[in-house]
């Protein structure tokens, strides 16, 4: 039979118990979470630091910009407005190598493709020096070519055209191949054929130009992950 100081010491024992099982649980439960919190903390702060790279990396490759542009911008102004241009012409003329260095640039390796303004460019070659045109021929690929507009890292792209001219001499040949060296675009001869006489002879040339697509610049974005 149970006293009544014994039930008393089994309750105090039985509330001790259920005291201990509860700051076990709290102290568990409150370990768990700074464990999982200190984690928790430990990849934000780590996170935060490669933002915090990744941002002053960034920085540094701004500076490095702003000089090269400033740089740049200085350069081409020389470039562009001296006295002479490139191939000897003026800047202010009219005649066929006159013209700031950036236009003669542009002519030179235009940026889009133009078949037509290309074979009128060499009919201009021809009929100035008086040659007696019998064709000017090539494939104009406009469709293909209308999708090449700009590109990260553009590369000359050529193009194919042939001619033919009549009733010319020798020294007349000497002077096509001339003025094809001496054309502001870059012309490659591929092939120069003559038939007839000394004093009548006909000139084939198949040759090839080039035009460049521009350059494309984006700025992108970098996920930090």
């Amino acid at each position: 039979m149970n006293t009544p100081q014994f039930s008393t010491k089994r309750l105090a024992i039985s509330k001790a118990n259920a005291q201990v099982v509860i700051i076990l649980a709290v102290t568990s439960f409150l370990t768990v979470f700074c464990i999982i919190a200190s984690s928790a903390i430990w990849e934000q702060i780590k996170y935060q630091n490669k933002v915090i790279n990744k941002k002053n990396t960034a920085n540094v490759q701004l500076q490095k910009n702003i000089q090269a542009f400033n740089s740049l911008e200085s350069s081409y102004s020389v470039f562009n407005t001296a006295t002479t241009n490139a191939i000897g012409g003026s800047l202010s003329g009219t005649g066929d190598n006159d013209g700031s260095n950036s236009k003669i640039i542009l002519d030179a390796l235009p940026s889009s493709y133009d078949f037509p303004a290309l074979t009128s460019s060499i009919e201009k070659i021809l009929t100035t020096r008086n040659y007696t045109i019998s064709n000017i021929t090539g494939t104009d690929d406009q469709l293909n070519q209308s999708s090449n507009i700009s590109s990260p890292n553009p590369q000359s792209v050529p193009m194919p055209f042939s001619f033919t001219v009549a009733n010319t001499n020798y020294n007349g040949a000497q002077q096509l191949i001339t003025a094809l060296q001496e054309s502001i675009r870059p012309i490659q001869i591929d092939t120069f054929s003559m038939n007839g006489g000394s004093n009548s002879l006909t000139l084939s040339v198949t040759a090839h130009t080039y035009y460049q697509p521009a350059k494309s610049l984006s700025i992108t974005k970098e996920k930090v992950k």
